[in-house]
């Protein structure tokens, strides 16, 4: 009896120790269907390199879910108005971009085409709904210009997420389910085999509704629906 009330205690300051070191009440076990601490493998490496790319990881892209990365998570989901618990489940991952999960642990692409090219698809949707096909293509192509300029974020995912550059993230408009067969996913299509109305242009904004003083100091390339497309 001794014994065991001995190992009853030990084991007793080894989950108080644990719970200190992730936070006291909010200590997060491995997750039983996402990604959490414990998981790996490149499902991990990409969300660290999307993380990395928005600011919020710094640590290595080794595709080991580690006390940085559940530290980044949380900041994200902060950020982002999801529960900072540190695991990956369909919410987060839907934020990132990550696509859905098909098993636990496992991230795959939706039907309908790669991930890239549907997180595109409902930064597109959020965006220029309602907008003519051209001005829904330009669009995508603002943001295909833009992983390709150094001022900004070299992914699709870090383009679309980064802090403040669009409302269709802040509003929640991103995550909009959108049907394969919408002509915002072949806008996105479009885009990502080169089609750019907007001849290489950064920015957009609708002349009506803009609050920005800074965004008309930009050269106005085309007007395309309600949108300025310029550089």
């Amino acid at each position: 009896m001794k014994k065991a009330r001995v190992i009853t205690a030990i084991s007793i300051v080894l989950i108080l120790v644990c719970a200190s070191l992730y936070g006291g009440s909010s200590f997060i076990a491995p997750a039983v269907s996402g990604l959490g601490p414990g998981s790996s493998g490149e499902s991990v490496a990409d969300m660290q390199q999307r993380l990395a790319n928005w600011g919020y990881y710094d640590g290595a892209v080794n595709g080991i879910f580690d006390w940085k990365t559940l530290m980044a998570v949380r900041r994200f989901q902060g950020d982002f108005g999801l529960q900072p618990k540190g695991t990956l489940l369909q919410d987060t991952l839907a934020a990132m971009g990550l696509t859905r999960l098909a098993r636990p642990g496992e991230v795959y692409a939706e039907s309908g085409g790669t991930s890239e090219e549907q997180l595109l698809a409902r930064a597109i949707n959020g965006e220029a709904r309602g907008e003519p096909y051209e001005g829904q293509v330009a669009v995508g192509a603002v943001i295909l210009n833009r992983t390709r300029d150094s001022h900004f974020p070299k992914t699709v995912a870090g383009v679309i997420y980064q802090p403040g550059a669009f409302t269709a993230v802040s509003d929640g408009q991103i995550n909009v389910p959108i049907n394969s067969s919408s002509t915002v996913v072949k806008a996105a299509r479009d885009a990502l085999n080169g089609w750019d109305p907007t001849y290489g242009c950064l920015y957009y904004w609708n002349p009506a509704t803009a609050t920005s003083k800074w965004i008309w100091s930009r050269t106005i390339v085309r007007k395309i629906g309600k949108h300025n497309f310029g550089k």
